[in-house]
């Protein structure tokens, strides 16, 4: 047997002992859920569960209340760091959740996008692997907030969270087994007009009309939709048109989210839909700004060394149906940016329910702490793990990936 076989063995061996603790961290996230940066019960509770395991903790990482930095020397600690991204964030709830007994007591929010289960599986081959003996390097578990809202990893990445990692790895819970995931990079852009409010009937030539301006702007863009790629997305909101029809609007808004499967091409696409909103602002006179209200998040960089691994891995996990080919990507996540400036494996894992499982609906809820999810816990920490374990044994291929990733970037 190799020693890398022989460590996923010992790996294994470790799972097993830890199971009930893992699945208890899934179960109480669950139970506990909290929106995008209040997840302070969450925050403290993993950073407890990984001092218990002996990790140096750094709370308040990067500035943020509710993130955290775990980090594990293997041996000397001379070696790779191999990073895992915890999520903890739950999201709002509309109606009744589903019926669960558990929630009842709330439907304000749940875990319907399975970061309690994203939590459990990185906390937990984490501490699996730091039980292991014979290996050099350093395990740093990541606790993220925000990913639903702000995108806080983007703003960790400029506090240099991620400088001084070589390798990062995130699972997410999925319809399908996905390693070559992908996401739109996006832009959330807020356009405000100030006019001059008049009587509507009685002085309107006297009056700057800041609804003109934002319905001009949607004009503009709705023209602009025919001359994009397919890939562009662009969604609008007004989020003020005026308080009473008989004054003439002086303060009017809106809000676009634009998105594209890669930055350069989004970054010209935004540029445009900005022109839009300076057209509207020439053509009524009222005075336009602008201004981004999330982070701005990056298409994923994937990188085939890294999706080999994870395969083998995943093959030797007992993992079937494979999804290598990348499709149409639906959805925006800050991980996308951690991809741009760190060699990441990203990857979605087939939960295998019994009915239809789909992420951000309530229907999720059913399924996101169930049977069916530990045995992906299980699944994925394996794979995981034997990801971390044949990078710390094999440096060279650090950085082989490291320098893959410097030829990939576009960014």
């Amino acid at each position: 047997m190799s020693r890398a076989n022989e460590l996923k063995m010992r790996l294994k061996e470790n799972l097993s002992s830890l199971k009930r603790d893992i699945e208890g961290i899934s179960n109480f996230l669950f139970l506990n859920p909290e929106l995008s940066g209040q997840e302070y019960l969450a925050s403290a509770y993993l950073s407890e569960f990984m001092i218990t395991h002996g990790f140096s903790v750094d709370k308040g990482y990067c500035g943020f209340e509710t993130a955290f930095r775990a980090e594990y020397a293997l041996g000397n600690g001379d070696g790779p760091t191999i990073a895992f991204l915890a999520e903890y964030d739950a999201l709002p709830l509309s109606g009744h959740a589903m019926g669960h007994e558990a929630l009842k007591k709330t439907n304000k929010a749940g875990h319907i996008c399975g970061h309690n289960w994203i939590a459990a599986a990185t906390v937990g081959v984490s501490v699996c692997l730091s039980r292991l003996s014979g290996i050099n390097g350093r395990i740093v578990l990541i606790g993220t907030p925000a990913e639903e809202t702000i995108g806080c990893k983007v703003d960790m990445i400029k506090a240099g969270a991620f400088d001084d990692i070589d390798v990062v790895i995130q699972p997410h819970l999925e319809s399908f087994t996905d390693i070559n995931c992908t996401a739109l990079a996006l832009d959330a852009v807020e356009f405000r007009f100030f006019g001059k409010a008049t009587h509507a009937a009685s002085y309107p030539h006297l009056g700057i009309n800041a609804l003109d301006a934002v319905q001009l702007m949607f004009s503009g863009v709705n023209a602009l939709r025919q001359q994009l790629r397919d890939d562009v997305k662009i969604c609008g909101i007004v989020t003020s048109g005026g308080e009473a029809s008989n004054i003439i609007p002086d303060y009017a808004s809106c809000r676009y989210t634009v998105r594209s499967s890669d930055r350069k091409y989004l970054n010209e696409v935004t540029r445009r839909v900005i022109n839009c909103a300076k057209g509207a602002e020439l053509m009524t006179g009222a005075r336009m700004e602008y201004g981004f209200f999330e982070n701005q998040t990056d298409d994923i960089l994937n990188i085939d060394l890294l999706q080999n691994l994870l395969k083998i891995n995943m093959v030797e996990a007992g993992v079937e149906n494979i999804r290598e080919n990348a499709i149409m990507p639906t959805g925006s996540s800050d991980i996308g940016n951690v991809s741009q400036v760190c060699p990441t494996m990203y990857f979605e894992i087939n939960i295998e329910s019994d009915k239809p499982f789909f992420t951000h609906d309530p229907v999720a809820l059913e399924y996101v702490d169930s049977d069916y999810a530990y045995i992906k816990l299980d699944q994925v920490i394996r794979i995981m793990g034997g990801m971390a374990i044949q990078l710390f044994e094999d440096a060279e291929m650090v950085e082989a990936v490291k320098k893959r990733h410097i030829e990939l970037r576009t960014i």
